[in-house]
């Protein structure tokens, strides 16, 4: 797992367990067995923390020296001002976990202030503080309950020498585009789907990745096909030049991965549509809420949407799609990667059985996942 993590720079983080969160399916297709409290292992012993990095995401502990400089939600001076504006209460709120340990907003009352949430409504003081805090670097996240998140101080989170390593703003900023452009590994100089976010402004950004250019980390190079110059790592150039042969396994692919990031690339590249159709209504989704991309070998074979039933320990198969051109029985090797594929995730899912949606009788017989 923390090759994963360090290869990527981070994963990013999010709460939806529809089916499986989302760092926990980046990871699930990547590391053989994985499960979900592998990583929640990770985070208790503090060998990852959250930040923001494109979105909040989970990154190796020994990286926090790169990512003192957050944006936050609405950026610095949003969250100085929050602060500021609710001195009182922010005195408070760092008392009391100075003195009692991790607290969340609800161990407080809630406090009224000028602070205003997304839609311009009176944000909770406390909520605002404790995340103003958290940009600033004077706590951190010290576990969560569910979407509960709990507060501590920094010094009691992550070992001093981390804290003591100090690295000059400008580095940082490097160093966050750098882990953008690894995550994804063929980026152009815009970026996609908000691949650069939270980072610096436009201009400052282009300098950056000059500055990244002009060291050698990262190297202009043209793709086949694809309009426009991308950029990849000075590492991983020999990786173009002789790429190694695809495994001949099935993965599902999280809605956020970073794999994912450039839909325009993946339609150039793999012939694939995707959009992510989450925040759709429902009647303007073309596939469903939480559908997952099928990858094959080097190839994108379709679209998966499975339901996690934790209650009855048991995955559904809502629906699957496959990519015009690909027939499962007569891609050589398919039909038996899948059903590993579908074995891997009920260990993935802690679930008993598998359920097919009735209109899938013919996938169901294909892909029977008993011994």
């Amino acid at each position: 797992m923390m090759q994963v993590f360090r290869k990527f720079g981070s994963i990013q983080f999010d709460p939806v367990a529809v089916a499986g969160r989302n760092h926990d399916l980046v990871l699930h297709a990547r590391v053989a067995d994985y499960e979900p409290a592998w990583c929640d292992a990770l985070y208790e012993r503090r060998e990852i923390f959250e930040a923001t990095n494109k979105a909040l995401s989970l990154v190796p502990a020994s990286e926090f020296p790169w990512f003192r400089h957050v944006m936050g939600r609405k950026g610095p001076r949003f969250h100085g001002a929050a602060l500021a504006e609710n001195a009182a209460v922010a005195q408070r709120v760092l008392e009391r976990i100075r003195a009692e340990g991790s607290l969340s907003a609800r161990d407080f009352e809630r406090e009224a202030g000028p602070t205003k949430d997304w839609f311009g409504m009176p944000e909770n003081a406390v909520r605002a503080v404790l995340e103003a805090y958290t940009v600033t670097g004077a706590i951190g996240l010290a576990r969560r309950d569910g979407n509960l998140r709990y507060y501590d101080l920094l010094e009691r989170l992550l070992p001093a020498e981390v804290l003591a390593h100090q690295v000059p703003e400008r580095e940082q900023l490097r160093h966050k585009l750098l882990s953008r452009y690894r995550a994804h590994g063929l980026l152009g100089a815009g970026g996609a789907g908000g691949a650069f976010a939270r980072i610096a402004a436009p201009p400052q950004r282009h300098e950056l990745r000059k500055e990244l250019v002009e060291l050698g980390a990262l190297v202009p190079v043209g793709i086949e096909g694809v309009r426009g110059e991308r950029l990849v790592l000075a590492e991983e150039v020999a990786l173009l030049q002789s790429p190694p042969e695809p495994a001949p396994s099935v993965a599902f692919i999280a809605p956020f991965d970073s794999l994912l990031w450039d839909t325009a690339l993946l339609s150039g590249l793999f012939a694939y549509d995707y959009v992510w159709e989450g925040f759709f209504p429902p009647a303007r989704r073309r596939w469903g809420y939480y559908v997952l991309p099928v990858v094959f070998g080097g190839r994108f074979a379709g679209r998966i949407e499975p339901r996690i039933d934790r209650d009855r320990a048991r995955v559904e198969v809502l629906n699957l799609w496959w990519e015009d051109g690909f027939a499962p029985r007569r891609a050589d090797g398919f039909v038996e990667a899948m059903r590993g594929a579908l074995r891997a995730y009920l260990g993935f899912a802690s679930a008993g059985r598998l359920e097919w949606a009735p209109h899938l009788t013919t996938e169901k017989r294909l892909f029977l996942t008993g011994p």
